[in-house]
């Protein structure tokens, strides 16, 4: 497989293309078909808001593009390379290069201040932001050298943020961000997604079970059984701060 270009977004290309993408845990009688041929295009540099019920094969999506799984069937092209054809070598190259994750829970490491956390991408990425500058990218610049410990849900999960965008990754994929979070303090972390969306350009990727944060997207795709039921856009977005839940 041929590197993937790095700049595909002058040619007018998509950042993500899926054609018939199926994937099955298992087999015979206790087989779990959690894609049934979905076929989506999502334009590069857009807020993309993911829904669906649980089971509705969201997550499974989310990890196939972003080099974590990989799918049974169909294809899954990033900027025009065919990822279904990469070996596990190269969608590690792949994720270290190209994808930034965000999960429900942080993952942060406690002896470490936000600082140390940040850097440790930094220290492994070809072009990174210092960790002062992506942790200024989500307000917590102030909270550099605190510990998670000393640091609210909310500042845990933008430090998470931080070191995922630390890279300058193409595209941020976000699993439930909010999911552990009061709404005041899931603005605040939207805010930061969307800082991160208009300054850098990531294509974002956000799960969410919450209808309410679909309208901060460019667009949103709904899951249902397996397969993509609508994909709509919004005329009209909404900013963080004017939503509620």
């Amino acid at each position: 497989m041929k590197p993937v270009e790095e700049s595909p977004a002058a040619q007018g290309r998509p950042c993500f293309v899926t054609r018939g993408l199926t994937k099955v845990y298992g087999s015979g009688p206790a087989a779990v078909q959690a894609l049934r041929g979905v076929d989506i295009e999502l334009p590069e540099g857009e807020m993309v808001v993911v829904l669906g019920a649980s089971g509705s094969g969201k997550s499974t999506f989310l990890n196939i593009v972003g080099g974590l799984d990989t799918a049974t069937a169909g294809q899954v092209l990033f900027r025009g390379q065919d990822m279904s054809r990469a070996n596990h070598r190269e969608l590690t190259r792949y994720r270290r290069r190209h994808v930034g994750f965000v999960f429900q829970f942080y993952n942060l490491m406690p002896s470490l201040t936000a600082r140390e956390n940040v850097a440790l991408v930094t220290e492994i990425a070809e072009n990174p932001l210092t960790p002062e500058d992506a942790l200024a990218l989500v307000g917590l610049e102030q909270r550099l050298d605190h510990f998670p410990a000393q640091m609210s849900g909310g500042e845990q999960q933008r430090v998470a943020i931080a070191r995922a965008i630390a890279k300058q990754p193409s595209v941020l994929l976000c699993d439930e961000p909010t999911g552990a979070l009061d709404s005041a303090t899931g603005i605040r972390v939207l805010e930061a997604l969307k800082t991160v969306n208009d300054d850098l350009g990531a294509t974002t990727l956000l799960i969410t079970h919450n209808a309410s944060i679909a309208s901060i997207a460019d667009r949103v795709v709904i899951f249902a059984d397996g397969n993509v039921r609508e994909v709509r856009t919004n005329t009209q977005k909404k900013q963080p701060k004017d939503i509620s839940w």
